[in-house]
């Protein structure tokens, strides 16, 4: 089958996943297909494809569609992955407290940068980032630490999907000399943006890593030229680490939560 055939197939069968979804309750065939734009026979090949993969759920009984199990499982943890911003929200705070510099939560979106939140420093320094927005991964503290901590065989093809955009004389532009960073940002455990991104900014950024060492996300402190120095952010690793495991820790005990429901956390 050729591949846009089957991207083809897939989006219909998404498309048919939507509609039942769309009804919030368990839904008939006839209802199904007085809203769907596809013939009887395809509708229903499709409804039995995500039937059959555990997508959707038949109530024989009934004679109704309802959203599967599997569905549910991936949703959790797609939910999990991205929920980073709650859980971590009273740590940036302490942190913010604690250091009273620019402090960022930020997570890896394909090949770039989403922050995903910000406390800002005690005296206001502005600068590029800011919660919601995608920002390049190759020249940001943030970035460059999510990258070193993934597994070799996915960083040659985000490499290829950087822009390699010089924004500063210190900005790394090519693969190799990136690669060759990444190298020692994971020998000890941490990056510095110095001045790559942005004239005048520097960062210490650290990785948020699951049991397993996935990356969950990392946590930055920021400064400018003018008030601090690149020695003085190393210091305050120990600290960012602290927290970074504390966030990593709480996420991978966060709960899915019912609908109606505060998010809650397992039990130990």
């Amino acid at each position: 089958m050729a591949a846009g055939s089957s991207d083809g197939t897939v989006a219909k069968a998404l498309e048919a996943l939507d509609l039942v979804a769309a009804f919030g309750r368990p839904v008939r065939f006839s209802d199904l297909l007085e809203h769907s734009p596809y013939p009887k026979a395809t509708l229903y090949r499709l409804l039995q494809t995500l039937v059959s993969q555990g997508m959707l759920a038949y109530e024989a009984d009934r004679g109704c569609y309802t959203m599967g199990i599997r569905l549910v499982r991936l949703a959790h943890v797609a939910w999990a992955q991205s929920s980073l911003a709650p859980i971590a929200r009273p740590h940036l705070d302490r942190l913010s407290s604690e250091v009273g510099e620019t402090v960022h939560l930020a997570q890896l979106d394909h090949a770039q940068v989403l922050y995903v939140d910000k406390r800002n420093a005690r005296e206001t320094v502005h600068m590029y980032s800011q919660a919601g927005k995608v920002g390049p991964a190759y020249c940001t503290g943030v970035g460059k630490v999510m990258l070193a901590y993934l597994p070799d065989a996915q960083i040659p093809a985000l490499l290829a999907q950087q822009s390699w955009h010089r924004f500063t004389d210190n900005t790394l532009t090519t693969p190799d000399a990136l690669q060759a960073e990444l190298a020692t940002i994971r020998a000890r455990g941490f990056a510095f943006d110095a001045e790559e991104h942005e004239p005048g900014i520097i960062c210490v950024a650290l990785p948020i890593l699951s049991s397993r060492g996935g990356v969950l996300g990392a946590l930055s402190v920021t400064s400018t030229t003018s008030r601090t120095s690149l020695d003085a952010l190393e210091g305050l690793v120990p600290v960012i680490s602290d927290i970074a495991r504390t966030i990593a820790q709480e996420a991978e005990t966060w709960r899915f939560p019912e609908e109606g429901a505060h998010p809650i956390r397992k039990k130990a």
